[in-house]
């Protein structure tokens, strides 16, 4: 199963919209940030001790991943003035390599002395995105200069790890080296940087390492066990599908079924036990881990952007790897496309959330701050940066490479799988499919194509309507080619979590097609957690456009508990409702007009 985002033109609409915005405002907005903060800088290697602006140990990170953002946003836009601070970032690493190939600046400029010591900071995975970033770069412009900057440090990094054996530790505490080699393997065809991918993933968990726990727990950074007996998700979140994304890369260049079997496992208890109804992955504060089954706490929910774009990585591979389950995977990406992964920038483009919580509510803020405690809760407003920004540059890279998802093609087969939705073409080899479309806004796809194409019936649709003839496998409806229309069935529906999501027993969330929605306190002045919808009038709720937020929003006939009156703070119990609409907003929409109480689980009478 192939994809390549260089394939797909978006035209318009939601998702066109959202690229173009990236291209426009957050890949500046997040290079502005990186520039002020002295993350750009810091590639000169001239920070002194005792000033300010110390570079941390992920910084290479940061901008590697803006870097990658941006060659993908050259591949159709002429834009010089990414192409030029670019080129000024690779003329710093170039000249700030070590002679043996080493290019880190924390343990260059900060610390040199403490190289390869320390498993968790973050020295193979500052490395791993710089290699993702140089071969994104090639794939663009095919200028190799700094894919061989980077050839030279991973020829370096399998002295140190496979033949020296002279580094602390054997495996990374931030996996992300293994997607990388497994990528500079398939854009240079060198077989050594497939083999150095297989050497960390075959030895995570293995008894002999002697590298030191994180945060005392093996399970932490996935160490607990080798990867082909890992089949419960543990540890930090966004560590775990970076791994599992390498092992599907490995399980799928092998043939090692076994390591397949572990892939579908980890994913499924992921999706069946450990995610939120948003897309949200990782429940705990503490290490931005996946805890125990079902644990999945509204308020207090972790839930990071790079998690949900994680998962996208690892759900992607899976499509290849496991094709006879390909709509499985693609529910994931879509849940996280409109949900998970695009709460985490703001409708403006240019503020960032970390964490994605499923419930505000800001008493609860209020109370922390006038106690002085250190209980931690998710932030309310997205800020510009972050200490630890992660995300924004990862969210630049995604929505810059939006094409890898749509399409997908069959080599054996000749046929091209149509995953996500958008008005858009894709042209490959000959092959061409045109979709016209206003999703999500309208569930009418007009589909036009060369050659046989499997369209994906989403998880959420409960039926479709066409005009040509079609089959149906494993979730798509297959069709030759032609001209033809498909209409899904998308109508506002109440999603339950299993009872053992135990604070959201008698509560719902409204499904609106692919977006999960949420009602914030700024639209029902009575208090959110007052409001109770009701199953029976869903149906007739009322779908407009909102010109303030630039998305569809949902008023449903609902009801609002009240008090019978009484100055009392406890009175015997009543069951007063009012009528009232309940005015609900796309998930990824919350938090953008300032603080207000927010809940995605609603009361349900």
């Amino acid at each position: 199963m192939q994809y390549n985002y260089r394939n797909v033109t978006l035209r318009s609409g939601f998702w066109k919209q959202m690229e173009e915005l990236n291209s426009k405002v957050t890949i500046n907005a997040v290079y502005d940030r990186f520039y002020e903060t002295g993350r750009i800088d810091a590639f000169k290697f001239e920070w002194k001790e005792g000033e300010e602006k110390q570079p941390h140990f992920f910084w290479d990170s940061d901008v590697a991943k803006w870097m990658e953002g941006a060659a993908y946003v050259l591949s159709r836009e002429d834009r010089p003035d990414l192409e030029e601070k670019i080129e000024s970032l690779i003329d710093d690493i170039e000249k700030n390599q070590c002679e043996d190939g080493y290019f880190n600046i924390y343990f260059t400029v900060v610390k040199p002395e403490a190289r390869w010591s320390c498993r968790n900071w973050h020295e193979l995975y500052c490395a791993g995105h710089l290699m993702e970033a140089a071969c994104a770069y090639y794939d663009v412009t095919g200028r190799d200069r700094f894919l061989n900057i980077m050839e030279k440090y991973a020829d370096y990094i399998e002295k140190v790890f496979v033949k020296e054996h002279s580094a602390a530790f054997t495996t990374p505490g931030h996996e992300e080296i293994e997607l990388a080699l497994y990528r500079m393997y398939k854009t240079t065809g060198k077989k050594k940087f497939f083999e150095l991918c297989r050497f960390f993933l075959e030895n995570r968990g293995l008894p002999d390492n002697t590298e030191e726990d994180i945060l005392d727990s093996p399970y932490y950074a996935q160490n607990h066990l080798p990867i082909r007996e890992q089949k419960e998700a543990f540890g930090h979140s966004v560590r775990a599908v970076y791994l599992y994304s390498g092992m599907a890369d490995l399980a799928l260049e092998s043939g090692d079924e076994k390591l397949k079997e572990a892939c579908i496992a980890l994913f499924d208890n992921i999706t069946q036990k450990k995610m939120y109804i948003t897309g949200g992955i990782g429940s705990a504060y503490r290490g931005e881990t996946f805890t125990v089954a079902y644990d999945l706490p509204n308020a207090s929910a972790y839930a990071e952007t790079c998690a949900s774009i994680g998962l996208m990585f690892f759900a992607q591979r899976m499509m290849a790897l496991d094709p006879e389950n390909a709509a499985k995977y693609a529910d994931a990406i879509e849940l996280e496309m409109y949900n998970g992964m695009l709460s985490g920038v703001s409708l403006d483009g240019d503020k960032f959330f970390y964490e994605n919580p499923l419930e505000i509510y800001l008493t609860d803020r209020h109370r922390l701050d006038m106690l002085n405690y250190s209980e931690r809760w998710p932030i309310t407003q997205r800020p510009k940066v972050f200490g630890c920004s992660c995300c924004p540059p990862n969210i630049v890279r995604l929505l810059s490479s939006l094409g890898n998802y749509m399409y997908s093609f069959d080599e054996k087969s000749g046929e091209v799988y149509i995953n996500q939705f958008a008005d858009s073409v894709y042209e490959k080899d000959g092959a061409r499919v045109e979709v016209s479309t206003n999703y999500p806004y309208d569930s009418t796809l007009k589909i036009k194509t060369n050659v046989p194409v499997r369209v994906r019936i989403p998880e959420w649709c409960h039926g479709f309507g066409t005009n040509k003839e079609h089959t149906v496998k494993s979730s798509y409806a297959c069709f030759e080619a032609g001209e033809f229309e498909l209409k899904l069935t998308m109508n506002p529906e109440l999603v339950a979590s299993s009872v053992n999501v135990v604070r959201n027993l008698g509560k719902a969330a409204l499904r609106y097609g692919p977006m999960i929605y949420c009602a914030e306190a700024v639209d029902n002045a009575d208090g959110v957690h007052k409001l109770y919808l009701d199953p029976e009038k869903i149906a007739d709720a009322n779908i407009s456009y909102s010109e303030e937020l630039g998305r569809e929003v949902i008023d449903c006939e609902g009801y609002l508990r009240v008090d019978e009156k009484t100055d009392k703070l406890y009175a015997p119990y009543s069951r007063k409702f009012e009528p009232r609409i309940v005015r609900l907003i796309p998930y990824h929409c919350f938090a953008n007009r300032g603080e207000s109480d927010m809940v995605v689980y609603l009361n349900v009478k």
